[in-house]
């Protein structure tokens, strides 16, 4: 039987066009003169000529779906994680703290992530005025462009049915659902890497044509000119995914060079040049950014907050890079302990199976690595040049790079890292699966497509009987005997004669649901929750509890407890509210959020991840999530939200009295505190900036003693909100943060604000 491969079908494609261009007296070079734009429109909505009737309304649906899953009810996440809002709210104040991704737009620190995620929040706030929507908006559109980017890149080669699959694995995995509706710079981090991927397979695609194109300007190119540029900017948009999240941006850097390096149709020589100036072009785009800090006077700028030497190579390599993988550099990772760690578990060869990974990316991973493994054995004797085992070999590399650094990585890995799989894990699926199914004529390959799905099926059972066994108890058994009973017909059913076909296809489509029926119920559950806080997770609000943040807390769906203060008048620890209520929409202008200034107590040293230890000096309990002994996500939902911002971490507020002090004030900071969570609690509570002494952990020295009092002595600075820092007391465990806080305490009087212990710095005591 022969089979019509994609190399092929690009090839009669390509002679049946030469054919039609001769016939009407056309030269080649004209045929790959650019289509006018009424052409271009006209692919646009209906698709090329040769596409099914059904593909293109397939992908508009298949877009609609995923636009319906990020932005449906989009703000019901208040300010997600109110450390990145408090940072996007400050860019759409400032311009040079938009450009460092400053937390205050005073630039007293930057966050602890390179800034380019913030700098689309950011405009999107100057645009829209900054509120939840305006936030979340442009996560929102990135899910939409990963989806579509992921079944453009997949059906190329593989057909719109593989591409139009692919897309859906990514729309309906939680994780992707969680992190496409939230304001971690995740969101842009799947989109640039996926996007690269895209620019790769054109790359590749390219390479194999036999006449130059023509551009739009009337340049003739050659095929290799065209890879050229393709591979460059896959190449820059990897430099902005390091600008993104560092480090993590260039794990798929393995799967695409290998893809690029074994298929494209030109000589060793061009193709190892090619990946020369693909990776010179990722250290242009990263680099710039790291040069400009390095050259900007460091006073006149503010601190790169994680890093040790206000240096953004050394956040680069120490805290985000290696501090990550081996574990120090203030990282708390996951380690190799019997008991696992504080954050992922225990770091081995499973850890993306264990119970703070699964239900976020795990219910298709092993179909997905089946169905690569099959799909590499199915194209074994194709040759180098094979498109399609180009394409395992590109998202097959993605996948296994990302799964096993996430895995063996010993410092602070979160579970919704596991989002980077997404498009991976959707497109091993597609394309491995359309190959095996293409030889569904023999057994063997029929077994394996359906150990495939009931390998998926009874996953999800697992799934939803270890993370969320009170939630909708009849649908593990049905995803596991579809599943099972669907794939078994489908693997059967030819056995019995010509006309059992479709009895087989029946079988395959109730198997193939059951598969997906887990993942895509989590999805929806996912959507319809609020999230808050530095470790959410995916599922229903009654999903199980899957860890924490150790001595913080952190209920797990949402939101940790406060270490810098409480949060949520409407809510006590365990109730599952948020912590505030300001509206969504609001304008920087104006209305606070709801919910209970932050204390300024540091967490109790043996707090176990219950709110109820969060707060102190009369602040009530950090409230964004259920506690984690109940077992429950910390998701919110309407009823129990106004639509603002979640305190989640050190909280926004609704301490009128102490709102009303930090507005009234008109120096460069109204006020400082330690830490960077209770500091980003207030920025959002106020119009003002407010300083946040030793960053995220509490231990940056991004202002010592001497500076502090420079600042006072200049009347930069009117309070000092006591507390804050993270673990530890009051300052945190190391850095100024201390001593600044025995120099306020030592000369200056404390007064009581609504339950904060404030200090007034222009007037002193001593």
């Amino acid at each position: 039987m022969t089979t019509t491969t994609p190399t092929r079908l690009l090839r009669s494609r390509r002679d049946g066009r030469r054919a039609r261009e001769l016939a009407g007296g056309a030269t080649p070079h004209s045929a790959a003169a650019p289509p006018r734009r009424q052409d271009r429109l006209r692919r646009l909505v209906r698709g090329a000529d040769d596409d099914p009737n059904w593909a293109r309304p397939a992908l508009f649906a298949l877009l609609t779906l995923a636009a319906v899953v990020y932005g449906w009810n989009l703000t019901n996440s208040g300010y997600a994680n109110e450390f990145y809002a408090a940072a996007a709210k400050s860019a759409s104040k400032d311009w040079k703290a938009w450009l460092f991704g400053s937390l205050d737009s005073s630039n007293a620190i930057t966050v602890d992530k390179p800034p380019a995620s913030l700098w689309v929040m950011g405009l999107s706030a100057r645009i829209f005025g900054f509120s939840s929507f305006s936030l979340l908006l442009p996560q929102a559109l990135m899910g939409v462009g990963t989806v579509g980017l992921t079944y453009g890149a997949v059906r190329r080669w593989s057909g719109h049915a593989a591409g139009l699959l692919a897309g859906l694995i990514v729309t309906m995995t939680p994780v992707a659902a969680l992190m496409f509706r939230f304001d971690n710079p995740d969101a842009m981090l799947v989109l640039l890497m996926t996007a690269a991927a895209y620019c790769v397979v054109r790359a590749i695609e390219v390479s194999g044509r036999d006449e130059p194109t023509t551009t739009r300007r009337g340049r003739v190119r050659s095929a290799s000119a065209t890879a050229l540029r393709w591979m460059v900017g896959a190449g820059l948009l990897i430099g902005f995914a390091f600008l993104t999240k560092m480090l993590q941006g260039l794990l798929v850097l393995p799967g695409l060079g290998l893809a690029y390096l074994v298929a494209a149709r030109f000589s060793l020589g061009t193709r190892i040049k090619h990946l020369a100036a693909a990776l010179v072009s990722v250290i242009v785009g990263a680099g710039w950014f790291v040069a400009l800090v390095a050259a900007w006077p460091a006073g006149a700028r503010p601190y790169i907050g994680g890093s040790t030497n206000n240096s953004e190579w050394e956040l680069a390599l120490g805290y985000n890079g290696l501090g990550r993988i081996l574990g120090g550099d203030g990282n708390a990772g996951g380690g190799g302990g019997a008991g696992g760690g504080r954050f992922g578990g225990t770091a081995g060869l499973f850890r993306m199976f264990n119970s703070q990974f699964a239900g976020e990316i795990s219910w298709l991973l092993p179909a997905s690595l089946v169905l690569l493994v099959a799909g590499l054995v199915a194209r074994r004797r194709a040759p180098r040049t094979d498109l399609v085992r180009a394409s395992l070999v590109l998202w097959g590399g993605w996948l296994v790079v990302t799964m096993l650094c996430l895995s063996f990585m010993k410092g602070t890995v979160h579970s919704y890292y596991a989002v980077a799989l997404a498009p991976a894990v959707a497109a091993c699926i597609a394309v491995g699966g359309r190959e095996v199914f293409a030889r569904r004529s023999s057994l063997l390959w029929r077994v394996v497509l359906g150990a495939a799905i009931c390998v998926s099926g009874v996953w999800s059972f697992r799934v939803l009987t270890t993370s969320a066994s009170g939630w909708m108890p009849w649908l593990k058994w049905a995803c596991a005997i579809a599943a099972v009973l669907g794939a078994m017909t489908f693997v059967a059913a030819p056995a019995w004669g010509a006309r059992a076909r479709r009895v087989a296809v029946t079988g395959l489509v109730v198997g193939v649901l059951g598969g997906l029926g887990g993942t895509s119920a989590y999805t929806f559950a996912t959507m319809a929750s609020g999230h808050n806080g530095s470790m959410p997770t995916a599922g229903p609000a009654v999903a199980g509890a899957r860890g924490g943040m150790g001595s913080m807390g952190s209920a797990p769906g949402g939101a940790q407890g406060a270490p810098g203060g409480s949060t949520g008048s409407a809510g006590s620890a365990g109730s599952g509210t948020t912590g505030s209520s300001g509206a969504a929409g609001q304008a920087p202008s104006g209305t606070k959020p709801s919910g209970t200034a932050p204390s300024g107590a540091a967490p109790s040293s043996g707090s176990s991840g219950s709110a109820s230890g969060a707060a102190s000096s009369g602040g009530s309990a950090a409230s964004s999530g259920s506690s984690s002994e109940a077992g429950a996500s910390g998701s919110t939902t309407d009823t129990q939200r106004s639509a603002g911002s979640a305190g989640a971490q050190g909280g926004s507020t609704s301490n009128a009295a102490l709102v009303k002090l930090l507005d009234a004030t008109n120096s460069q900071w109204s006020a400082a505190v330690i830490g960077d969570q209770s500091a980003a609690g207030y920025i959002l509570s106020s119009d003002t900036a407010v300083m946040s002494i030793g960053g995220w952990s509490g231990s940056d020295d991004n202002v010592t003693l001497a500076q502090f009092q420079q600042y006072v002595k200049n009347g930069d600075i009117t309070y000092f909100i006591a507390g804050g820092g993270m673990g530890g007391g009051p300052g945190g465990n190391s850095g100024s943060g201390a001593q600044i806080t025995a120099w306020v305490k030592a000369h200056y009087k404390a007064t009581t604000v609504g339950g904060v212990t404030v200090y007034d710095l222009t007037k002193a005591t001593s």
